[in-house]
C-alpha cells in the first residue's frame, strides 16, 4: 500500500501533467475522478472543503468555492482558510492542524468559476487560530507550480535566508494569477464561451479582455471584461477595433479598412465593420457603458 508520501507526490506529478494539457484551471469532475495508484483510485477533491482521500493519513487538499459559505479571503501574503465548522477539534480541522505541525504539503484549489479550480501546490498551513476559527495559508519557496507554469522565485543570496519570506515572495505571485484566472473565468462564463465579435467557441483561442486596462485604472470584473478570440482581443488593444459605445458597433480603423490583403484581414476584420457584438442577457454582467466610452476615446484619437 502507498505511503502518505508517496500518495502526495504522485498529486503533485498528476496535476502538474493535466495543467500542461488542459491549462491552469481544471474542472470538478477531472479533480473527482483524480487518479489511480496501486490499483486505487484516488480523488483530489470532496464536497467537503478539506479533503483526505482514504490512501492518505493527513489532509491531501483543501478547496475554497466561488460559493463558499465560509470566510476565506487573501490577506497580505497569506490565505485565510476557515475551520469546517465551528468545532477546532473537528476531525478535519485536526487533520490540517497535524499537517501544519509536520509541515505537510497540501494542493489549494482555489475556485474560479463554478465548477472550475486552479490549483496551487505546494501549499502549506503556516498559522492556527482557534479563536478566530481559521488558518493560514502559503505557498512554497522556490518553484511554484501555477497553472501549469513553473514559476520560480527570483530571489536570490539573502533573501532567500529566511523561508518565511520567500513563502510571501510565493503566494504573492499565488495572489496575483488566481485574480487574473478569476477574472478570465468569470468573463467567460458570462459570454458562454464564445468571443463576443465572432462567437468563436473554442475556449483555448478565447481570451477575457479588459475594457479598460489595468493600468489604466481598469477593474477585474465582468463588466469591464469581453470575451474576444485571440486575433479580435490583438486588434482589441492595438486599437485596429474598437465598440461604439451607445449602439456596440464592431468599427475598424479606416485605414485598415481600405487596405487589400488576404481573406483573414477582409473576413475577420473588415466584414465586421458596423456588426453588433454579442452582450450577456443579465444587465449585471453587460459591458459598463463608461468603460466603454472610455476606451472608444481612446481608439478614436489613435484611428485619426
Amino acid at each position: 500500500m502507498p505511503t502518505d508520501a508517496e500518495v502526495r507526490a504522485a498529486a503533485f506529478l498528476w496535476l502538474g501533467q493535466q495543467v500542461g494539457r488542459h491549462g491552469d484551471v481544471l474542472g470538478w469532475k477531472a479533480l473527482l475522478r483524480g487518479f489511480e495508484l496501486g490499483g486505487e483510485r484516488v480523488p483530489l477533491l470532496s464536497q467537503q472543503g478539506i479533503f483526505k482521500p482514504r490512501l492518505c493519513e493527513l489532509p491531501l487538499s483543501i478547496r475554497t468555492s466561488v460559493r463558499s459559505p465560509y470566510d476565506d479571503t487573501l490577506v497580505d501574503d497569506r490565505l485565510a482558510y476557515a475551520y469546517m465548522g465551528r468545532d477546532p477539534d473537528h476531525w478535519q480541522n485536526a487533520g490540517l492542524r497535524r499537517a501544519w505541525l509536520e509541515r505537510v504539503p497540501l494542493v489549494y484549489f482555489f475556485g474560479v468559476a463554478p465548477g472550475r479550480y486552479m490549483p496551487v501546490w505546494p501549499a502549506y498551513i503556516v498559522d492556527d487560530e482557534p479563536d478566530e476559527l481559521r488558518f493560514w495559508v502559503q505557498a512554497e519557496v522556490g518553484t511554484l507550480a501555477l497553472g501549469g507554469a513553473q514559476v520560480t522565485a527570483s530571489l536570490q543570496g539573502e533573501d532567500l535566508v529566511e523561508e518565511s519570506f520567500t513563502r510571501q515572495y510565493a503566494t504573492r505571485l499565488m495572489r496575483q494569477r488566481l485574480h487574473q484566472r478569476g477574472f478570465s473565468e468569470r468573463v467567460l462564463e458570462a459570454y458562454r464561451v464564445r468571443c463576443c465579435i465572432c462567437r468563436l467557441g473554442h475556449r483555448e483561442l478565447l481570451d477575457a479582455a479588459h475594457i479598460v486596462p489595468d493600468a489604466d485604472g481598469g477593474a477585474p470584473v465582468v463588466p469591464n471584461g469581453l470575451a474576444l478570440c485571440k486575433i479580435h482581443h490583438a486588434s482589441f488593444d492595438a486599437g485596429v477595433l474598437g465598440i461604439e459605445p451607445e449602439r456596440l458597433r464592431v468599427r475598424i480603423r479606416p485605414d485598415v479598412l481600405e487596405e487589400i490583403d488576404g481573406p483573414m484581414l477582409r473576413h475577420g476584420l473588415q466584414e465586421l465593420e458596423g456588426e453588433r457584438i454579442w452582450v450577456p442577457r443579465a444587465a449585471g454582467k453587460r459591458p459598463d457603458p463608461e468603460c466603454l466610452e472610455k476606451r472608444w476615446q481612446s481608439f478614436r484619437a489613435r484611428a485619426s
